[in-house]
């Protein structure tokens, strides 16, 4: 653990005022740090910026054009590095602006400590100051400063609803616990004082009277929204406080080639034309970039985007487009793209394995594909507050710029991967059994308990997507991932999975998650060669078949966040939440191997003496 900075003293000559920076991994602004995350500095506290005051000059382009016509930009961007040199970066803001002192305990807004210039410390005591452990937000992504005033005078009525006291307001720890009854707020105006105890209740703000104003401390001179949400407290590095949004896609042709990046600023041009005016559009192109551009790649190409955006208006049309955007995906990794049709700009390289796979037909496992050559990108759509995408059904999406603007930060992955199928019609006749419906049944209503619970109208939550067939693929990617975790040497946190399931899809690819070294050596791909899934598969089985938690685990009636797991946990199928893209969630071991009681509801249940 790397010990905490030596408290800044004042001496006889004055200290050099150098400007605060704090260093995070471009991802890390995707999926940890992105706009309106709270990122701690040393002893201070900022809020990340919004995307149109962020310096991009420098920032990578990054092309995808599928995923970039469903979220309505043109194209994507790296988030900004920055060195000792340069002044490129992201820019952040003070927050909370609620501050204490660990000497004197003095609690107020951080003007009110008259810091030196350059400093964030006590002007009386000189001791560096401590941001606010609270923060009040709301489902609507809005986020403020926790009343501190109105909580320390909320018994005493006549001053509370005045507002005025003249009192210093003091923060102190009691010492004699961790938690929030230890912490205790006064006033100088000689109100009792009062502990935190209860700020966290769901209604404790609104008994207070305290409303929502509607501030984004992100967005510089945004204006206040009419809200009505009730504001909540949180720990300002609570899980809850910012949640990611982040839609993916792999890059497969036509566009993983080349061809769509360079045509990218073309495009309006391009979709009115008819193919002559093309031709001689391109003609001209070719002169000015000295590349030869094909007419028939590129007509393809506008082909394809036309049969992409088909019926594609409106909301809902866009959850479907992501669906639509899976399943293109699916047709194309079953179909493969071999390496010797592809030139050498090509991000996806697909192929069947050279040996039989006929030893993988006892399991329902269809021909694996290798995928030598692969490109996944990743954006950050919005973030929300309090409610997360995977438990409520009506999430509000928080924007990341004041005004529309045509990119969004993103990152890309390039790697390999392994793509497996399952027998459709094995899956359907075993996903006919009533003790396999009653498991997944279980799954479903706990999922439906959980989306009630947390949705404003319990009556307009949506049907749940569970079915045995997602429960059974998306079990045996953890076990696999597992397995080969173990077999090749991968740390299981660089690897992922990516579901396809639903009535006309029964599969699942695992790739490498990372943008390191680990997802170029060719490892996970050789995986995939049926000499060696032969092994690996009852391998990933044997293991599912006793956990050392077992009986409990195995004999659970409802297990994860919110009971949506049965026979799942750390020990046998869980993975680091990188790796999984339902964050650990619809998992029962048992629907692979069976139950000690009924071993026929296990899938692969008569694969044990093979």
């Amino acid at each position: 653990m790397t010990p905490p900075p030596a408290r800044r003293r004042r001496g006889t000559a004055p200290e050099r005022s150098l400007p605060r920076r704090g260093s995070v991994r471009r991802s890390q602004m995707i999926t940890t740090y992105g706009v309106g995350s709270l990122v701690a500095v040393d002893n201070e506290s900022f809020i990340v910026s919004g995307t149109d005051s962020w310096n991009v000059s420098d920032a990578p382009i990054i092309h995808e054009h599928r995923l970039a016509n469903i979220l309505g930009v043109k194209y994507f961007r790296l988030p900004p590095a920055s060195d000792d040199t340069s002044r490129d970066g992201v820019r952040v803001r003070r927050f909370p602006l609620w501050h204490s002192c660990p000497k004197c305990g003095t609690l107020q807004h951080v003007r009110g400590f008259n810091s030196p210039p350059g400093k964030n410390e006590c002007g009386d005591c000189e001791e560096e100051l401590v941001p606010s452990r609270f923060v009040m937000a709301c489902a609507h992504g809005h986020i403020d400063d926790f009343p501190y005033w109105k909580w320390a005078h909320r018994n005493n009525r006549q001053v509370g609803e005045t507002g005025l006291c003249g009192g210093t307001m003091r923060l102190r720890s009691s010492g004699k616990t961790a938690s929030l009854r230890s912490i205790l707020i006064s006033c100088g105006c000689g109100v009792p004082e009062v502990s935190m105890e209860g700020a966290f209740r769901g209604k404790a703000l609104s008994d207070l009277k305290v409303r929502c104003d509607g501030r984004r401390p992100w967005l510089k001179d945004a204006p206040a929204e009419a809200c009505s949400e009730a504001p909540r407290t949180l720990q300002r590095g609570s899980s809850v406080a910012w949640q990611a949004i982040v839609k993916t896609a792999l890059s497969i042709p036509p566009w993983s080639g080349g061809l769509a990046a360079r045509l990218t600023d073309h495009w309006d041009e391009l979709r009115v034309m008819t193919r002559d005016e093309i031709k001689i559009y391109l003609k001209a192109l070719t002169v000015k970039e000295s590349y030869e551009f094909s007419l028939d790649a590129v007509v393809t190409l506008l082909h394809a985007e036309n049969h992409e955006d088909e019926g594609e208006d409106g909301e809902q049309s866009k959850d479907s487009a992501y669906v639509a955007l899976r399943k293109t995906e699916y047709e194309r990794l079953s179909e493969g793209n071999p390496e010797s049709s592809a030139d050498r700009d090509e991000q996806f390289i697909c192929e069947p394995p050279k040996t039989s796979a006929s030893a993988l037909v006892p399991y329902g496992v269809s021909t694996p594909m290798l995928v030598k050559r692969l490109r996944e990108v990743r954006a950050l759509k919005a973030f929300s507050r309090i409610d997360t995408p995977d438990t409520h059904s009506d999430i509000h999406e928080a924007q990341l710029s004041l005004a529309p603007q045509e990119w969004l930060p993103a990152m890309e992955v390039q790697g390999e991967g392994v793509f497996l199928r399952l027998d459709e019609r094995r899956l359907d006749a075993w996903a006919q059994s009533v003790a396999v419906a009653a498991r997944v049944e279980r799954i479903r209503n706990n999922q439906l308990r959980q989306l009630r619970e947390r949705a404003k109208d319990p009556k307009a939550v949506p049907a749940s997507p569970t079915t045995p067939r997602t429960v059974l693929l998306h079990t045996l990617a953890h076990a696999l991932i597992n397995e080969w975790s173990l077999d090749g040497g991968y740390p299981t946190s660089s690897l992922r999975e990516r579901l396809y399931a639903d009535d006309k899809m029964a599969g699942f690819l695992i790739y490498t998650a990372t943008s390191d070294s680990a997802g170029s050596l060719g490892g996970l791909v050789a995986q995939g060669e049926p000499t060696r899934l032969e092994k690996s598969l009852p391998s990933a089985l044997s293991r599912a078949r006793w956990c050392s938690a077992d009986p409990l685990c195995v004999e659970s009636e409802a297990s994860g966040a919110g009971g949506i797991n049965l026979a799942a946990c750390h020990a046998c199928v869980l993975l680091p939440e990188t790796s999984c893209e339902l964050n650990n969630g619809l998992l029962d071991r048992a629907l692979l191997i069976g139950t000690p009681e009924d071993p026929s509801i296990g899938f692969f249940h008569d694969t044990q003496s093979l």
